[in-house]
This record gives C-alpha cells, structure tokens and sequence, in this order.
C-alpha cells in the first residue's frame, strides 16, 4: 500500500486546517453511532415490545458486520476517487439513520442499522490516510490525533449525549441528530476537499504472512477475549442500572459521561509511562478490569462506590487498549495499514461476541450476572497474556 501524500491543491492553511477538524468531526459521528444503543437500550426494548438483552442484538450484528467487511471493503473500493466515496460513505449513513428513525420494528431497524454498520467498515478504511494528505504541510501527527480524538470523544461526549437527547424526546430523535449532523459535516466536506485520486497500489499478498504470525495471532487473541469481557457488561449497563440498581436516567448517564472521561485519564496514564512499563501496564489493566466487574453488583446500590469503579474501570480499558495497539504496531512496520485494520477488525468482533454473551446471560441466568461473566472472561485474557508475555519477552 503507498504511503499517502499530501494533496497540493493551493487551498489556504485555513482550509486545510477546516479540512482536517471536518474529518474528525465526521470520526465523532460515526464512532457515537456505533455505541449509542448502549445508553438506549432499555427505551427502545420497551418500544418494541422485547426484553433489554434482545435489543443488545443491534450491538452484536454490527459490530460483526464492521469486523468482517473492513478489509473486504477496503479492496473493492481500492481505485475510487476518495472524495467520491467518502460523500457515497456519508450517503448510505445518512439514509440508514432516515430508516432507523421510522423504523416499525425492531427487524427494521436492525436492518437500518447494518447499512450504518457498511458505512462505518468503509469510512475507517479510508479516512485516516485522507487525514493525512488534506493536512496542513508537517501537521499529518495533527491530523492523526484530530481524527483519535474525534473518536475518543464519542464515548466522552456522543454516548451521553444521545441518551440524554433520547430520554428527552425518545430514542429516535437520537438517531435523527445524528442524521442531520452528518448531512452538515457532508456538506462541509463536499465544500472543503478537493478531488482526491485513489493512491492504493497493495494487494493483499501481505496478509497470509500476516496470519502466520504466532506472536500477531496471539495478541489478537488477547484483544478479542478482553473486549468480549468488557461488553458482556458494559452493553447492559445502563439496564444494569435502571433495573438492579434502580439508579434515575440522570444518574445512568452521568455514569457514561464518567466511562467515557476515564478514557482520558487512561491516555495521559499510557502517554507519560507507555514506553517504560508497556507489559506492566497491561496485564495491570486487565487484572484491574476484571475486579471492577466482579464489584459491579456489589457496588450498583451506593453511588459513591458505582462511581469509583466506573472511573477505574474506564481508565484500565483506554490503557489495555493502548498498550496492545502500541504492541501489534511493533510487529512489522511495513504493514502497519492492514495490522491495524485487522486490529479494528477484532476490536469490533469482541464488542459484537460480548453483546452476544451478555445477552445470552440475562436470557438464560439473570442480568445481575453480567459483571461476574465478564470478570470471568477478563479472568481468561489476563492467563492468556501473561503466557504469551512470557512466551515473547521481546513483545514492547
């Protein structure tokens, strides 16, 4: 795959500034779309008529959708002038919110979902190397960090948000927002990018050397276990909440403000000593992600202690996954585009799998075992990283 190169088009520093903070207002969407369901669940569950586990479907189904068709995608778009697809991309995402704010049924609106699901596989495929070329000369760091940091802020901000839009008018005028704010931020885009002539020379011949990577696999597999650990419980939190812990709508959501504000902490944390104890910090992080969930039930009836897990719960997520992504990037240089894609390609099939899990417990056990079974799970994930850290020492 060629490396990007910026786009000399004479446009201003301004607008080349414009275009960079555009591109991660358009990662803050797409990443909020994705996890919002978690702060409405229970509202939409209750509309169609279905219990809270049935509607972590939605959670599931796309995120497997993302994982399985990132790469696929990627290659069937390969030679697409990228200005072009990206408006396409920004097409199909807004006509599925339409459809997901008059959906009649729950079907429906999972259907509208995996079109959102489509969109979303073929965005990240692409935007960070638009990112880049579109950034002001020497600023491609910048415009890396605008994009994570778009993304970060939808837990932070996008999350609450849209539940607090969606308890006060319901949870379709959440999805109608989201519309309506992609069809601005498209809008911005169309004006502001030039015309941007595909660059993608690869194939996907790097890919089977890829997959015979022991130490790679092995990490991947990490990611999976931890990320099916955390959303076995952290899907049904706000259910969790409302029916174990009885906790007001304000409350719950206050919750998810914390979580996602956490993640911030988590990233200071991994910045300031990422590099010197990487390994300490993750298999800390996990150990400590497993506890907080083992501590949900008994900590869901007293604010303060609800609180103080959140907090540290949230914090070890950011630096587990920080610490694994810095490792899986130290594997091969030379495909760092597709090591990553695989990597959000995993994420996204332990968010869909733990969705699953967590559903299939409320179903057959009860939702008060949501945080045990993660705990469980985050249990497996800290033996397995602890035998691969011991098995590749010279993982950093």
């Amino acid at each position: 795959m060629t490396q990007p190169v910026s786009v000399a088009d004479g446009a201003s520093r301004h607008v080349q500034y414009l275009r960079v903070f555009a591109l991660g207002f358009s990662g803050f969407i797409f990443n909020t779309t994705e996890f919002v369901p978690v702060g409405l669940l229970s509202d939409i569950a209750h509309d169609f008529g279905i219990r809270p586990a049935s509607a972590g479907w939605m959670l599931t189904i796309y995120a497997w959708i993302v994982a399985s068709m990132s790469l696929p995608m990627m290659m069937l778009t390969s030679k697409i002038e990228r200005k072009k697809l990206l408006l396409g991309v920004f097409t199909l995402f807004i006509a599925s919110h339409i459809f997901s704010v008059f959906a009649w049924s729950f079907e429906s609106l999972i259907a509208s979902r995996i079109g959102i699901a489509f969109a979303h596989a073929i965005f990240w495929s692409i935007t960070a190397s638009i990112a880049i070329r579109v950034a002001p000369p020497g600023k491609k760091t910048l415009a890396l960090s605008v994009l994570a940091t778009g993304t970060s802020l939808a837990m932070v901000l996008g999350v609450p948000i849209g539940r607090i839009i969606g308890q006060w008018m319901g949870w379709r005028a959440t999805f109608a927002v989201i519309g309506v704010c992609a069809l601005l931020i498209m809008l911005a885009l169309m004006r502001l990018l030039p015309n941007l002539p595909s660059l993608f020379s690869g194939s996907m011949k790097k890919l089977p050397e890829l997959l015979k990577n022991p130490m790679l696999m092995g990490m991947y597999l990490f990611i999976f276990i931890i990320f099916s650990s955390h959303y076995t419980a952290y899907s049904y939190i706000e259910p969790f909440m409302k029916n174990i812990g009885q906790a007001s709508d304000g409350f719950t959501t206050l919750l998810l403000l914390l979580f996602g504000g956490a993640g911030i902490l988590g990233s200071i944390i991994f910045g300031t000593w990422g590099d010197k104890a990487n390994t300490k910090l993750l298999l800390a992080g996990t150990a400590i992600i497993m506890v907080c969930m083992c501590l949900m039930l008994a900590s869901v009836n007293l604010h303060w202690a609800a609180i103080s897990v959140v907090l540290i719960w949230g914090t070890a997520q950011m630096i587990v996954t920080l610490a694994m992504q810095s490792k899986v990037l130290n594997i091969d240089a030379n495909a760092s585009d597709m090591i990553m894609s695989m990597f959000s390609g995993i994420i996204n099939l332990g968010i869909g799998a733990g969705a699953l899990i967590g559903s299939q417990v409320i179903h057959f056990s009860s939702l008060n075992n949501v945080g045990y079974t993660g705990a469980i799970i985050a249990l497996m994930a800290l033996i397995w990283a602890s035998l691969l850290m011991r098995r590749y020492p010279m993982i950093r």
